[in-house]
């Protein structure tokens, strides 16, 4: 690449925040919604929506006309839907949600992403929230965090968990243990989606998500038939199981640590027990994905300060090293996906052999 090509494409480094925030500031202030109520509206009107001026009403949809988002007619002076009429509410509301939490959980604390780095912890969470600790905790303690974080989640694994369970065996009467499980949703729809007669799965997390994830099995009908077993998994896997589910967890973590993981489940089951994996992955040539433009930022200077996904390869040959065959690895195919996607999640099933 030429100098002159790589000034242009740090040019769009450099806007691309501002982009960001200018279009999101244009669904906040609810421009958008009146042009969609009400049809083409002038400045003047769309500022009395917005209770702002129609100055800065034009500066922030230059813009949204520039990417045809929006539709300007000079005879008229005014303003209508481009492109963003023809999406879909539901994909609205899914792309809404996850610009949403990068706000909030990403911009704020992207300031900090040097220090994260080099502390291997997201500095961000202490200097605007007084939090020790990663963003899963935070949100726990910190409603703004919260709901931004679980809105844009919750889309996701409704979208996500029934292409895993479609995917993966579980025999007939398993025992499972749901690993890093939270409160129990893992636990749920594998009866959900996976039930069979003898079928128990138990949750396996930190002891101050029990009394949540037993009253979740209450509400479901599911306490006799759910479980859960407090602990680290950094301090040993339970045993006694023949099925153990990793989802939404190895990435969160720098190789030393997935290794921990891998080797303590290995250490709890038999040869022949099976492992279940949900990950995201990165393709194997990097230059095809939109992950690691979003990734390296979320987990290093924002979630955990470490970790981060792999290629499915990778994760492949860290099982090996650890004692499991892989059986079946599968990646979501991004022509299913929606074009707002910026990244493939990937199961993993492997057999301990050794």
């Amino acid at each position: 690449m030429t100098a002159e090509a790589t000034l242009t494409r740090f040019r769009e480094y450099m806007v691309g925040p501002s982009r960001f925030i200018t279009l999101l500031s244009c669904f906040e202030l609810g421009l958008v919604d009146a042009l969609r109520d009400s049809g083409p509206l002038t400045a003047q009107q769309l500022a009395d929506v917005a209770d702002v001026t129609p100055d800065a009403v034009q500066q922030l949809l230059h813009l949204m006309v520039k990417d045809e988002f929006v539709t300007y007619d000079e005879a008229g002076e005014t303003y209508a839907l481009g492109g963003l009429a023809d999406i879909a509410g539901v994909d609205l509301k899914r792309v809404l949600s996850i610009s949403t939490m990068i706000k909030v959980l990403m911009l704020r604390q992207g300031y900090y992403m040097t220090e994260s780095v080099r502390a291997g912890k997201p500095v961000g969470l202490k200097e605007f929230y007084d939090f020790d600790g990663n963003v899963y905790d935070a949100a726990t303690v910190h409603k703004e965090l919260r709901e931004s974080w679980g809105k844009a989640m919750d889309t996701y694994t409704a979208h996500i968990d029934p292409w895993f369970f479609e995917n993966v065996e579980i025999p007939d009467g398993a025992q499972v243990l749901d690993l890093a499980g939270n409160t129990g949703l893992g636990a749920i729809l594998t009866h959900k989606l996976k039930g069979s007669p003898g079928l128990h799965v138990t949750t396996f997390d930190l002891p101050k998500k029990e009394q949540d994830a037993l009253r979740n099995f209450r509400e479901h009908g599911l306490d006799d038939r759910c479980g859960f077993i407090g602990g680290d998994v950094f301090q040993g896997v339970p045993s006694g199981f023949n099925v153990v589910m990793i989802k939404h967890f190895l990435d969160m973590f720098d190789k030393n640590e997935v290794f921990a993981i891998l080797h303590g489940v290995n250490s709890a089951i038999e040869v022949g027990a099976l492992v279940h994996i949900l990950v995201p992955v990165y393709p194997e040539n990097v230059k095809d994905s939109y992950g690691v433009d979003f990734f390296p930022a979320f987990f290093l200077g924002c979630a955990m300060g470490k970790g981060g996904p792999q290629k499915l390869s990778t994760y492949r040959e860290w099982l090996a090293e650890c004692g499991f065959e892989v059986t079946n690895a599968i990646a979501q195919n991004p022509a299913d996906m929606p074009p707002d996607s910026w990244a493939a999640q990937a199961i993993l099933s492997a057999r301990k052999v050794r």
